[in-house]
């Protein structure tokens, strides 16, 4: 969590105090590259795709508004609208084909394992429609809460719970017991 006072140092921006970005920038920039490189699976695009959201936000820092939402969930959305923007560019009609990455570890035994878990986890993540994918991965790789997702993607927060809610039922019956284990347990 962080440990500065975020609404303040907005304001401090929007009066003019640019320099103060770079609270922003050193407490979301981590956690934005990893949101869009687990969705291009890109170092390269990732890291371009990173620095347009943060240029992006400072440009319309001024038009932010603390009680319409939350920065990070503002943030996130430049992120997601980067990503979707990125694609129709492209012209690829798999928006959100996104990949799972396995962080590295020391032990190899333990990461070819997380790998083979993973790519079953992936497996049948596929099968779901790309809102029910977008959603579990927001809720469980990006550890978004509901309201940060709803003000990202704009549904409400009842139908973001319902929605996880039949997924993760429909993932139990269907995903083997240790795969459906691995994949709660990220969602706690």
């Amino acid at each position: 969590m962080q440990n500065f006072d975020e609404a303040k140092i907005i304001q401090n921006i929007q009066a003019g105090n640019a320099q103060d970005f770079g609270i922003l920038y050193d407490a979301y920039v981590k956690k934005i590259y990893n949101f869009v490189y687990f969705r291009t699976h890109h170092k390269e695009t990732s890291e371009d795709l990173t620095s347009q959201v943060f240029f992006k936000a400072l440009e319309k820092i001024r038009q932010f508004n603390i009680e319409r939402g939350s920065f990070s969930s503002w943030i996130y959305r430049i992120a997601r609208n980067a990503i979707i923007d990125q694609y129709r560019m492209k012209k690829d009609d798999a928006i959100f084909e996104d990949a799972l990455e396995v962080k590295k570890t020391d032990d190899i035994e333990k990461d070819i394992d997380n790998k083979n878990v993973m790519a079953e986890i992936e497996k049948y993540l596929d099968t779901l429609k790309p809102e029910q994918k977008e959603i579990i991965i927001m809720r469980v790789w990006d550890e978004l809460s509901y309201q940060e997702i709803a003000e990202i993607t704009g549904k409400s927060i009842g139908s973001l719970k319902m929605m996880f809610s039949r997924t993760i039922s429909d993932l139990r019956r269907e995903l083997p017991l240790a795969l459906y284990i691995v994949l709660i347990i990220r969602s706690i």
